[in-house]
């Protein structure tokens, strides 16, 4: 190859020769590569616009330079056009050119070097100028000499990365390190695309969570694949079977299914399925083959706890008095259906108009402190009132005058009621006793038993009889006559508040702070009917006079009226917006409800639709109880600001009382 070109034509020969150069670069063998390999290249650029003269006396150069190790040493003399590498100036290539001559060829010379020593050295070779024809000079204006341009600095390379020994963690705690040939040719095949470094703890725990990702996957693909039985015994019955817990807190159905179908998947998994519940099998089969003989040699036992000689009498009293009286209330109902001139519309409309004009007839200080309770006498002309001083007062009717004081506990009174019968009257107390009071303030029974605070009281519609609630989870019957304890209740899972009796003296009812009303059947004992539905404690209760409503308040803010009949809710009022201390039916025909509650009203609602009537505002603290007279005409209420209200429905000093069947 020429070591320097001369261009006088066209510009594609100049291309042509350009790309046969760097054709003859590349082929250069790569074992002499390393040696320095240089070459010149001028290529004089035509001006078509200029004469060849003044192209011939001030060339254009355009300098390729090719080198692999070494920085490049040029000098250009841009008056001769003359281009010269590697030498020390013009005197250096005068030398050169007259020890190497023009024509010898750089293939020639580079053939007798041998591989090992470099193939030019930079001091002796010199290229030849193209030496111009003489042409008459021509003006041409001056070209800006070509700025040099700096070599690319190659970046020095990278010191290696240090090896680092992996470090082997003795085995703690007595494990035992095991691995399978998998996952010791995993480690060598990472350690070996890693360059032999160690993988760094972050890796490690990432890939063990898409480990146990993939576990769990196959875990839950293997469990879908189960069948497991949808009936819920029978989930109780095979995790029995399987030695864990039939049922855990909060768990329903669905769950207790899903966590025996991911046990189930388990142990298949591990292969122990087929045989654990095998062998359950057979231990069950001959648990139920054992329990069969037992069964034949063992006597049977009652499972109910037998009462007292008493307790028997009461209730077959209790029973021959609640068949009279549910049969009156059974042909006053027929009698009112089949008699034409009765109409049921036209009464309830009466007895709501009457509620509606229900107005405060009188107020009157009660106590020194909050009253608690308050209750009619049968006959209307006596109420009694109870107070968190111990004190319970009787009043008479209808101005509210001061009769009588009872004082005899030591505790705050919580409730007092009036013989349905006689002029007896009981109250309820903290001090854990209840005591029968006559109306001339002398005690005549003090029942003992209760290991609480009491609650409420409620006498049975015959009068011989005399139920207490209390904080200890019970409530108990007693006799009035003799003063003995008939009947402890349990049955609520925590302190029982309310108490009401069927007026047929069949059925009692008791509400607590569980949530929960319970209808009992005293003359059995049993509990017939468990009525869910409030969501917080219940405070009170009461029977409809029809003989088939419930009414319930509590701190729900809600009443709720119980069909004993369907044993369902049948309405759901949403009274008041605070809790209801108190529910009371019109004690005649139930044709109105009254509910009180601690936003500081009572309420009238209509027995048939359950539609508001009328709303008695005039306390100014909570109201904690309320009472009915017989006849419907008053209802008395008590609060915590120690007043007792009377409201009438009498206008201009008339009677307007309901008939009495």
């Amino acid at each position: 190859m020429p070591s320097l070109l001369s261009f006088q034509g066209r510009t594609i020969y100049t291309k042509i020769c350009v790309f046969l150069f760097h054709c003859a670069a590349l082929s250069y063998p790569i074992s002499r590569r390393r040696s320095t390999l240089t070459a010149w290249l001028s290529l004089a650029v035509l001006d078509v616009r200029r004469s060849l003269t003044a192209v011939a006396r001030q060339p254009l150069l355009a300098l390729y330079w090719l080198d692999f190790l070494e920085e490049p040493k040029v000098v250009l003399c841009a008056r001769t056009g003359w281009a010269v590498f590697g030498c020390r100036g013009r005197k250096g290539l005068m030398e050169v050119e007259e020890e190497n001559p023009p024509s010898t060829s750089l293939a020639e010379s580079s053939a007798e070097v041998p591989d090992s020593q470099t193939l030019i050295s930079d001091s002796e070779t010199i290229i030849p100028p193209i030496v111009p024809t003489a042409i008459p000079s021509a003006i041409v204006p001056p070209i800006a000499p070509i700025p040099t341009i700096p070599p690319p600095q190659v970046p020095a390379p990278l010191a290696p990365l240090p090896v680092r020994t992996p470090v082997f963690k003795p085995p703690q705690n007595g494990e035992v390190r095991t691995s399978d040939s998998d996952s010791e040719e995993d480690d060598l095949g990472t350690r070996a695309t890693t360059g032999g470094y160690e993988i760094s703890d972050e890796s490690r725990q990432v890939r063990e969570r898409q480990e146990k990702a993939i576990q769990e996957l196959l875990m839950k693909r293997r469990a879908a694949a189960l069948a497991v039985p949808t009936n819920d015994m029978a989930v109780r019955a095979r995790l029995r079977r399987l030695g864990e817990p039939i049922t855990l807190f909060g768990e329903r159905e669905m769950e207790r299914r899903d966590r025996l179908r991911m046990l189930m998947a388990k142990l298949d998994a591990e292969g122990q399925l087929e045989r654990l519940m095998r062998a359950h099998e057979e231990e069950e089969a001959a648990a139920t083959a054992t329990a069969q003989d037992a069964d034949e040699e063992m006597l049977q036992y009652p499972f109910f706890t037998e009462g007292s000689k008493t307790l028997l009498d009461a209730r077959i009293d209790i029973a021959k008095y609640s068949i009279v009286r549910a049969a009156s209330r059974l042909q006053r109902a027929r009698r009112k259906r089949d008699d034409p001139d009765e109409s049921l519309d036209a009464e309830i409309d009466w007895a709501l108009k009457q509620a509606e004009s229900l107005f405060l007839d009188c107020s009157e200080f009660g106590d020194d402190r909050p009253l608690s309770g308050c209750s009619f006498s049968h006959d209307g002309k006596l109420l009694a009132t109870s107070a968190l001083s111990g004190v319970a007062k009787i009043w008479s009717m209808p101005k509210v005058h001061k009769v009588s004081a009872l004082k005899g506990h030591t505790e705050r009174a919580t409730d007092v009621a009036f013989s349905p019968v006689h002029d007896h009257l009981a109250t309820a107390s903290a001090d854990r006793t209840a005591r029968l009071w006559s109306t001339d303030g002398s005690i005549l029974k003090t029942f003992k038993g209760h290991l609480d605070r009491l609650a409420r009281i409620s006498f049975h519609p015959s009068g011989k009889y005399l139920g207490t609630t209390s904080f200890d989870k019970t409530w108990r019957l007693w006799d009035i006559d003799t003063g003995e304890e008939l009947l402890l209740q349990e049955g609520h899972s925590r302190s029982v508040y309310g108490l009401a009796f069927h007026h047929d003296g069949s059925l009692a009812a008791s509400c607590g702070l569980d949530a929960l009303a319970r209808v009992w059947d005293l003359r059995t004992g049993r509990s017939i009917l468990a009525l869910e539905g409030h969501v917080k404690p219940v405070l009170g209760i009461s029977f409809s006079p029809n003989g088939y409503h419930l009414a319930t308040g509590g701190e729900d803010n809600t009443c709720r009226i119980w069909d004993l009949r369907k044993k369902k809710s049948l309405y759901i009022i949403p009274a008041h917006s605070n809790l209801i201390s108190q529910v009371k039916f019109e004690p005649q025909e139930g044709y109105f409800l009254v509910t009180g509650s601690y936003d500081m009203t009572v309420k009238v609602w209509s027995g048939r639709d359950f539609k508001l009537v009328k709303t008695l505002s005039g306390h100014e603290a909570k109201v904690t109880s309320l009472d009915v007279s017989s006849d419907g005409n008053y209802i008395s209420t008590v609060s915590h600001d120690r007043s007792v209200k009377i409201w009438s429905s009498k206008s201009n000093g008339k009677d307007q009382a309901m008939d009495v069947d």
